[in-house]
């Protein structure tokens, strides 16, 4: 167990967080959530040891071991695998000794010590080690590479598989999905479901959230407050508590009648019908999301482009790489206005090497770049953010894309990014990423851009300004070109998805959610063809046994997926049977008219058991998928 106890936390003069308890137990899964600077990460350093309450009590069983992922990048020349292996603590301890004592010609106690390896599963850490590098994305190559001939991001994936090696009471994550592509996210999410120690996560990735938590624990004005569920579910009970706020529910209402009023007036018209559906997606999320983000500190929307050409760019019979080394070939790709365009791969599959070449066409090795001479393009990368001025604030830089607004029109315009008071005219040298990303984002969008290409937009964002920002890409009329491993940003900005591998783009004719299992087909194909190149043709399996095997396999998964699928039907069932108690209930002459008070007694008793059940058809339906995935 975990607890805290009336626990007050400052940094400097600034209190953190205030009277704070609560308690964690094994098993379960806690996601960390708050606005930048409430004290998540104080909160994990106070864990560590590293910080001091001042006020109130930690109870820590002193004998847990506690994993975490280091925030500074590793450095020497040993292996990539060493290094991984290094998070086993006792591992190596058991190790040096049994080497110690075979060294020496007597040590009577050496079978202890093969006894002790045996229990803490010495003998496969090599392998265990492996398949962490090999679901974090490290090619099998890779594995007896020096650790420092790799780039920044892949050692922080390094620190992440060594605090994994860890075999842990407790694990905390800050931020774990920072460095991740998608594929890696999903390797992450199976993972840490099967974690059997206390697990604390930091995030700003909702889908993450939803996947991997039991329970959410939300920093807010020097308070903490646990909310059972994942993420969506701590969503909408908060947006239930915000709801009862007349004024901030009324500025959604508001918000949600200026959408419908577009989707009203332009659903049946041609040139607007995408971005009216567009609207209608958003306008189904807002009405379940919307309300717990009315308090958000950022409002803002993307300038209307003075020009709207049909025909933006094109790459045609295009290769993009570097020098001589071709990444991807064959690209004949057009974009025209209202796309809406989502890019999945791996990393390192050429996803951005592709922006590249559709932004200036620096990467374009052959073909054609056709761009209309109306096209105005705004491009948002990771690497834009170093090449801010450090000496100069967010007002000059503003400055610079409008000279002549006045002051007042570029503290306002600031305002809707979280940049207000004296903090505009600061050097932007000191800024956090996550506002160094808010500044370069509203200088891109001052432009006026009818085409956005967007690599990594949320890296660095927190939850309040990935909700606006994908508000305000849904309102936005131009085009867009979104790379991403934010899974709720790309459901719901895009309407087209492209894959980028094996050296092409195509398009990927299924679902996100789909994304997945199409990964692990590839994954099988992979495997499928190196067994057969190493077994030969003469044992390769003929048709006929394939066809067999896949049968067998169906057959053996049907009661698996009959499971899952009984269970997304009860809950379907039985949400709509909650929306409509919900609805009964929002009847205000239930709670004014004495005759039917037991009415209400009756449907507050319904609802209860409603949400009961569905919390527990919600875990059935976590565990048979589960099973399904493991036996896939």
């Amino acid at each position: 167990m975990l607890a805290i106890s009336n626990i007050h936390l400052r940094r400097g003069r600034k209190v953190l967080i205030e009277g704070a308890s609560f308690q964690v137990h094994a098993g379960q899964r806690i996601g960390v959530i708050g606005p930048n600077g409430c004290g998540k990460s104080s909160l994990f350093a106070m864990f560590l040891g590293e910080l001091e309450p001042d006020d109130g009590e930690l109870i820590l069983d002193p004998r847990y071991e506690i994993a975490h992922v280091a925030q500074e990048s590793p450095r020497g020349s040993g292996s990539a695998i060493d290094y991984v292996m290094d998070g086993d603590r006792e591992l190596r301890q058991v190790q040096a000794a049994i080497a110690e004592g075979e060294a020496a010609a007597d040590t009577p106690d050496l079978h202890v010590l093969y006894e002790r390896m045996e229990a803490i599963d010495g003998f496969t850490a090599e392998s265990r080690a492996s398949r962490l590098l090999h679901g974090l994305g490290f090619a099998a190559d890779d594995y007896t590479n020096p650790v420092n001939s790799f780039s920044g991001g892949w050692r922080m994936r390094l620190n992440l598989a060594r605090a994994l090696m860890c075999r842990s009471d407790i694990l905390l994550l800050d931020e774990p999905t920072n460095h991740l592509d998608l594929p890696a996210i999903l390797w992450l999410e199976r993972w840490l479901k099967r974690y059997e120690g206390i697990l604390l996560v930091i995030s700003h990735d909702r889908d993450f959230l939803d996947q991997i938590c039991t329970r959410i624990a939300h920093i807010e004005n020097c308070a903490i407050n646990l909310f059972t569920g994942n993420y969506s579910q701590f969503e909408k009970l908060r947006a239930e508590q915000l709801a009862l706020q007349q004024a901030m529910y009324a500025r959604q209402q508001k918000q949600i009648k200026h959408m419908q009023s577009f989707v009203d007036r332009f659903r049946y018209k041609a040139s607007k019908a995408r971005q009216a559906q567009s609207r209608i997606k958003m306008l189904e999320r807002m009405e379940q999301i919307a309300p717990a983000h009315v308090d958000s500190p950022f409002r803002f929307h993307f300038m209307e482009p003075e020009k709207q050409p049909q025909h933006l760019l094109g790459l045609i019979d295009a290769a993009v790489g570097y020098d001589d080394d071709i990444i991807l070939d064959n690209i004949n790709l057009n974009l025209s206005a209202g796309d809406r365009i989502g890019l999945l791969g791996i990393n390192g599959a050429g996803k951005s090497t592709l922006v590249k070449a559709l932004s200036t066409g620096s990467t374009l090795l052959k073909g054609d770049r056709v761009v209309s001479k109306d096209t105005k393009i705004g491009y948002f990368a990771q690497h834009q953010l170093d090449l801010l001025r450090p000496e100069s604030s967010p007002i000059d830089h503003l400055r610079d894309y409008a000279p002549d607004d006045r002051e007042q029109d570029h503290r306002n315009y600031l305002g809707r990014f979280g940049f207000g008071g004296e903090r505009i005219f600061e050097p932007v040298a000191p800024f956090s990423g996550g506002e160094k990303a808010r500044l370069v984002l509203a200088l891109m969008i001052r432009q006026g851009p009818n085409l956005l290409l967007l690599d990594e937009p949320t890296n660095h964002l927190d939850l309040e300004m990935r909700q606006a920002l994908s508000v305000a890409l849904i309102e936005y009329t131009g085009a867009l070109v979104v790379i991403s491993h934010d899974r709720h940003l790309l459901r719901s900005v895009c309407d087209e998805l492209l894959i980028v591998h094996d050296g092409i783009v195509d398009r990927f004719d299924r679902s996100l959610d789909d994304y997945p299992t199409w990964l692990r087909e590839q994954e099988e194909k992979s495997e499928q063809a190196e067994a057969k190149w190493k077994d030969g043709p003469a044992k390769s399996l003929n048709k006929r046994q394939q066809r067999q095997e896949q049968a067998q396999r169906r057959q053996r998964l049907k009661p698996l997926y009959d499971k899952v699928r009984e269970a997304e039907k009860e809950l379907a069932s039985n949400r709509s049977r909650l929306t409509e108690l919900e609805a009964r209930l929002a009847d205000e002459s239930l709670y004014v008219d004495p005759s039917r008070k037991d009415e209400l007694t009756q449907l507050v008793q319904d609802q209860a058991a409603v949400k009961s059940k569905i919390e527990s058809l919600e875990w059935e339906w976590v565990e048979a998928s589960e099973n399904l995935e493991q036996s896939t």
